[in-house]
């Protein structure tokens, strides 16, 4: 909201000296975003003054320009004496200047900027000569002063609107402050003069004038025009006021369009403009009907199917049965609180006005605003709530300025439909505030507060305050509302600011020393952490490949989406991870190793219970915290990796290797090595992994995820590159110990290695026959590694051969090799009898 100070100076007496940064710092420390304070026309400097036209003369010249000649009156102060452009021997006392507009003439009162004046830009003006005469100043358009956008002419003053030598700047208004405020949602009565004055007068403790007392007609008036409101709930109030015999020729008055301009909107016509002002003014938005368009009484209702409706910017719009409609008996006029119709459209022939000053509720207003993408300064108010008590007073003050400025006749009549809501009273504890910030707020000043802000203020009992929220702040609907008030109005900066101090003998949890040493591991393993959005929607489950019935759909839907594409909060990290590789591939990065540690999220029950609103002058009780921890969905961590491209670049040290399901897999392998858990890998079929490359990982007889390919119809609906792997883990399904994990103990006496050649069917996991060779060769025994695969005629149809290096080292003494040869046989045994193994010749 743009303010400009010589607009709240009206309705709030500022004390001497307060200029408008002041200003700005109050409204701050009342909890106000005050972005930049602008001093408009600062820019404009030097003699800027009326001028006459006394004489000019049209001259074409090579260019085939036409320009004129004038002579211009700037008052005896700057006038000088030089000979007539029409006789050389008559002397004059004026200006000679050269203009290149032509929408004046010989009498008329335009700005002059005279050498020495700066206009807005830097624009430095002297006498200088050109097309033949020296130009001693510069006849001014609004363009130039900064005043508008047009710039096909000279400005041209009323007749009445000064003297030649006047100074024109206050004459314009060029020159004045004005706060850019930034309006949070919650604060919808600061998008106006009226609600920026209020809290201006309450920073200074100085009486505030309200712009709203303005003269109603009396109960017993008569209708003014007929209106039949069908949806109440959507428009509890509906005021119309009528005025005839309107001059659509009156221009705006010169301070109406400046203070419209500096409050960000454009001036237009006279009908236009007052509207604007007072929706500015007062913060309730305004709409004019030409009186003599309208067909029969004006109505309220819900659009109809098929129903459409041509706006004001000239588009014609289906509209949906949510739509709340204006409508006369043609059809649709008006989207409520939206914009107005074309049919019904002020012009430059209307004489007679009918003013509609209504009051909508919020959350229609937003969806239809959004709906039909037509934001507007209406809408944009009504979402963030406008005061039902303003409509009649509105009205009132559109119809006195149509009369006053375009000698409009204000018809006697007044109709209002439906009524004000009353807002809800609130109770409160005298010592609340106080209990809740840690200020000790007294009972009168909490009260004194609450009623500042228009609030009614009654004490049932010596502890007990009894508030009625002011019908123009919808915010203020529970007692911490109240409170938020005491503490905003008092002063953050009262609020003690004291630092927690940690119990002693308490740091991380031994579950957050584990999910630590997993993300650095994985960092440290050449993964690049790659944080994204925790929302999905169906699309990315489909491209996964997932199945109707597959668990991960089943997610939590958002009552209030960033994207309508992304309503739901993800129950995988896959989606995110993809779209980023997705992302830098589209961007000529190919080969990519990234990862992301972040919650999961997974509904509960259908019968779970709503979180209740825990108080926040206390501890919530163990039981309290019980109840909102079963409402609160299960969010385990997970941990997951995306590979695709090449893993090893290829260069002088050789041809490099690409990505492969093998290295998903080895990532699962780093994870378990941080937890201090010994992983078992095992074949498995899970979308969206190709079903002969996807590893089940296990911690023990606990499921944590999977690793391995993505599958080819998923790596082309996503296009991604082909043999793109992943990898995805549960890290909260790990187990934890308080102790900390191990370091591998160092032997200093020589390491022993034996290699065995195992045949065993095809259809037996290598990772199985790894897991029997261990348990045989017993603590001899320090790795076991997996070096070739092989299958052919030798081995037999439906056999291959895994070779296998195993390591043997003793923490005390150098193994001879007959300890060596029985680890070996031993390992080989077990192998032969879990998995039928037959050591190959």
């Amino acid at each position: 909201m743009r303010t400009p100070l010589s607009w709240l100076r009206e309705y709030v007496d500022l004390p001497a000296g307060v200029d408008a940064r002041d200003v700005a710092a109050r409204l701050i420390r009342a909890g106000l975003e005050v972005e930049t304070v602008d001093e408009a026309g600062a820019d404009v400097t030097g003699p800027l003054v009326v001028g006459r036209v006394a004489e000019f003369v049209e001259e074409t010249h090579k260019n085939g320009k036409t320009i004129r000649w004038c002579s211009v009156d700037v008052g005896p102060e700057h006038n000088e004496d030089r000979p007539s452009i029409h006789d050389e021997s008559v002397r004059t006392r004026t200006r000679g200047i050269v203009c290149g507009a032509r929408n004046f003439g010989v009498g008329d009162l335009v700005v002059v900027a005279l050498p020495g004046a700066v206009l807005p830009g830097g624009f430095a003006i002297s006498a200088r000569k050109t097309y033949g005469h020296v130009s001693d100043g510069m006849i001014c358009s609004v363009r130039e002063l900064g005043i508008g956008d047009d710039h096909t002419g000279i400005l041209v003053l009323g007749p009445d609107e000064g003297v030649p030598g006047d100074d024109a700047v206050p004459l314009l208004h060029l020159r004045d402050d004005v706060l850019d405020i930034a309006v949070t949602p919650d604060r919808g009565y600061c998008l106006s003069v009226r609600g920026v004055a209020r809290e201006v007068a309450i920073a200074y403790g100085v009486p505030f004038r309200d712009p709203a007392d303005v003269a109603l007609p009396p109960a017993d008036a008569p209708t003014s025009y007929p209106v039949r409101v069908e949806d109440t709930e959507r428009c509890p109030v509906f005021v119309a006021r009528r005025v005839s015999g309107f001059d659509p020729a009156a221009p705006s008055p010169r301070w109406l369009r400046r203070r419209v301009q500096l409050a960000g909107m454009r001036p237009i016509s006279l009908a236009v403009d007052v509207t604007n002002y007072v929706m500015l003014e007062f913060g309730q938005p305004i709409h004019g009907y030409d009186g003599d368009l309208l067909r029969g009484p004006i109505g309220v209702r819900r659009a109809e199917v098929g129903e459409k409706l041509t706006t004001l910017d000239d588009v014609v719009r289906t509209l949906d049965e949510d739509d709340l409609l204006i409508t006369d008996e043609s059809g649709p006029i008006g989207l409520a609180g939206v914009m107005g119709g074309g049919t019904t459209e002020i012009g430059p022939t209307t004489t007679s006005i009918v003013i509609e000053a209504a009051h909508f509720e919020a959350t229609g207003v937003a969806r239809t605003a959004r709906r039909h993408k037509l934001p507007s300064e209406a809408s944009r108010r009504f979402e963030r709530g406008v005061d039902p008590a303003l409509p009649a007073a509105a009205a009132s003050r559109v119809a006195q300025l149509l009369s006053e400025l375009g000698g409009a006749t204000v018809e006697p009549g007044i109709t209002i439909a439906g009524s004000v809501p009353v807002p809800a009273a609130v109770e409160i504890d005298t010592d609340l505030p106080g209990r809740v910030v840690g200020v000790d707020y007294p009972a009168d000043e909490v009260s004194r507060l609450l009623a500042a802000v228009g609030a009614e203020v009654t004490t049932p009992d010596p502890y007990r305050f009894r508030v009625v929220p002011p019908t123009w702040r919808p915010d203020l609907t529970d007692p911490y509302d109240l409170i938020e008030e005491v503490a905003r109005l008092y002063g953050y900066d009262a609020v003690p600011s004291t630092l927690p101090v940690a119990p002693p003998g308490r740091g991380v949890s031994a579950r957050q020393r584990l999910r630590r040493r997993v993300e650095r591991a994985v960092a440290a393993a050449g993964f690049v952490e790659a944080p994204s959005y925790p929302f999905v929607g169906e699309a990315e489950f489909d491209a996964l490949g997932l199945a109707p019935d597959d668990p991960r759909r089943r997610a939590l839907r958002l009552a209030n989406p960033i994207s309508d594409e992304q309503p739901l909060l993800r129950t995988t990290l896959v989606p995110g991870l993809l779209a980023t590789l997705r992302r830098n591939v589209g961007r000529g990065a190919t080969d990519l190793t990234v990862y992301e540690s972040g919650l999961v999220f997974r509904p509960g029950p259908d019968d779970a219970p709503v979180a209740p609103r825990l108080p926040v002058d206390r501890r919530p009780t163990d039981e309290e915290l019980a109840v909102l921890e079963s409402a609160v969905p299960e969010q385990p961590r997970h941990i997951a990796v995306a590979l695709c491209g090449r893993w090893e670049s290829a260069g002088w040290w050789g041809p490099g290797r690409a990505v492969s399901w093998a290295d998903a897999v080895e990532a699962a392998r780093v994870v378990g090595e941080a937890a201090g858990v010994r992983l078992r890998i095992e074949q498995a079929e899970q979308p969206p992994w190709h079903p002969g490359r996807c590893a089940a990982v296990y911690a023990e007889a606990t499921l944590l995820g999977y690793a391995g390919e993505l599958h080819p119809r998923v790596v082309k609906a996503l296009g991604l590159p082909e043999r793109t792997a992943v990898m995805e883990l549960n890290v909260d399904a790990l187990p934890v110990s308080d102790e900390p994990v191990p370091a591998p103990d160092v032997s200093t006496f020589p390491v022993a290695t034996q290699d065995v050649a195992l045949v065993v069917d095809e259809s037996v996991p290598a990772a199985e026959v790894e897991s029997a060779l261990r348990a045989g060769a017993g603590e001899l025994l320090e790795s076991v590694r997996l070096f070739d695969v092989y299958s052919g005629e030798q081995i037999g149809e439906g056999r291959k051969s895994l070779a296998y290096a195993l390591r043997f080292r003793a923490p005390d003494r150098t193994l001879t090799v007959d300890d060596t040869s029985a680890a070996r046989d031993a390992a080989v045994a077990a192998a032969a009898e879990r998995t039928g193994a037959v050591l190959r010749g």
